[in-house]
């Protein structure tokens, strides 16, 4: 079985190579396709990533869709599937309750990530509780739940927060216009919000995929974000995909009043960051701002993203499908690593 894998810590070990095949208790699946994000690229430079126990490879990939290979579990042949990523500590109150997204402990696993193998190879096999059914009219495109997981369930985190109190939320920015802040737009276009859409560089494609469902594009190289803020009378919701720290401590001066921020990017450059004192010690307290981060999905939210990404697919027919830029075999991972549309996928199977 061929598998695309790397040794952690080591910059430039990524490799298809020969693994074993799966075994377990489990159902079998068929790769189709694996996505790729930024944490697939930071373990391929070196940064990031744990090898299983006993192993000195991690087997990559966790964006994942597959066919069910044999009835099993109450899966049947020729399912389509994805499978949620983490996976419980075993010993914390959260992870007891089925909700690993919030591990109290940080002891957990994750699949292609963190003492898991990932997806990235031609079968494998898994749980059937972290298994989520793909609908035949989403098809391939299942392959984006995983970061929509990410998006539903920020999004559902900041509804919660801000129904704390009285909230009618109209205007949302996203920041970022990759993976994570493209799927964002659309899932809170679903919810009818007024959503614009800002990334640094003027970019015809993204901009064009970004108005296609109702949102507004923004180069930010032209409109600074505070100016943007002062034009449309600040932000109830926003959301940060962009993975700057300095544009996160940025987002507090982007909401208007009960607004609540988002962050979803990760920043790993450590150095001082800077906040203007009143937005940090006045607003924030006076007009009821929030900032918070999220990361990873409860199974509901993995659910919840399926549902929305075939209410996307029913009302903007083409767009899930524009977001997926290249489509490469895995032994042209190169290619895909390098892509800096808003998706690159492997296809290890073609998809039905």
């Amino acid at each position: 079985m061929q598998a695309l894998m790397t040794t952690p810590g080591e910059p430039g070990a990524v490799r298809v190579d020969a693994a074993d095949e799966p075994r377990g208790d489990g159902v079998r699946i068929r790769t189709l396709e694996v996505g790729v994000c930024g944490t697939d690229r930071e373990i391929a430079d070196g940064e990031f990533g744990v090898a299983p126990p006993g192993d000195d490879h991690l087997i990559l990939g966790h964006e994942f869709l597959g066919q069910v290979l044999e009835d099993a579990a109450g899966f049947s042949a020729g399912e389509l599937v994805t499978a949620t990523v983490r996976r419980s500590c075993g010993r914390c109150a959260a992870c007891a309750a089925g909700s690993p997204d919030a591990c109290d402990t940080g002891d957990y696993t994750e699949r292609g990530i963190t003492a898991l193998h990932g997806f990235a190879s031609e079968v494998v096999v898994e749980r059937p509780e972290h298994l989520v059914r793909i609908p035949a009219s989403l098809g391939r495109l299942g392959v984006l739940a995983e970061p929509g997981s990410i998006c539903a369930r920020a999004i559902r985190h900041a509804t919660t927060i801000g129904e704390r109190q009285v909230w009618t939320p109209r205007r949302a920015l996203v920041i970022g216009a990759g993976a994570i802040g493209m799927l964002a737009t659309y899932l809170l276009r679903l919810r009818d919000l007024q959503v614009w859409t800002a990334a640094r560089r003027a970019d015809t494609g993204k901009a064009e995929l970004v108005r296609a469902c109702g949102a507004e594009y923004v180069s930010t190289d032209a409109t600074p974000l505070h100016e943007l803020r002062e034009a449309v009378g600040g932000f109830d919701l926003v959301v940060e995909a962009a993975g700057d720290a300095d544009v996160m401590a940025a987002v507090l001066g982007l909401l208007r009043r009960n607004g609540v921020g988002c962050l979803l990017g990760l920043d790993a450059h450590r150095r001082p960051i800077t906040i203007d004192s009143g937005i940090f010690a006045v607003d924030t307290v006076i007009q009821n701002h929030v900032l918070f981060g999220s990361v990873n999905a409860h199974a509901d939210d993995w659910r919840d993203a399926v549902e929305q990404l075939d209410a996307i697919r029913a009302r903007w027919p083409e767009a899930l499908e524009a977001m997926i830029g290249l489509r490469v075999a895995p032994d042209r991972f190169a290619d895909a690593f390098g892509f800096r549309g808003v998706k690159a996928t492997l296809q290890f199977h073609e998809a039905p």
